[in-house]
């Protein structure tokens, strides 16, 4: 059987970006984004905001390549980039002083992917 992909249109222009911006900028990061992205959507990323707490740091910058959940506290600032979030994973991290944006426009405010970290 032959692999299709995503296809959610909005998903699909999204890799397309982050594979575009990869070879561009010579970023690597955003090929791995991309390549996780396009995974069967049962394979995608389900990422908790307690492991975010866990593995971040102050002031650190997290791309999840699929959805953040709630699951957990937050106690640092963090930007987290994500394609989803849940509703109260997205109000405990902006309680928390971070921020809780999409990736594409992390992708614009650093398309070099300079200091961004992946969780999966």
């Amino acid at each position: 059987m032959k692999r299709t992909g995503p296809t959610n249109v909005v998903l699909r222009e999204l890799i397309i970006a982050l594979e575009k911006a990869s070879r561009r900028e010579d970023a690597p990061i955003w090929d791995a984004v991309a390549y996780e992205l396009s995974r069967a959507t049962r394979k995608r990323v389900h990422v908790n905001v307690g492991r975010i707490n866990k593995y971040a740091k102050d002031g650190d910058v997290i791309v999840v390549p699929g959805k953040v959940l709630g699951l957990g506290k937050v106690d640092k600032r963090v930007t987290v980039a994500a394609w989803a979030f849940s509703a109260s994973a997205k109000a405990k991290i902006e309680n928390a002083g971070g921020r809780a944006i999409g990736i594409r426009e992390l992708l614009q405010e650093n398309p070099k992917g300079s200091g961004v970290k992946i969780m999966k």
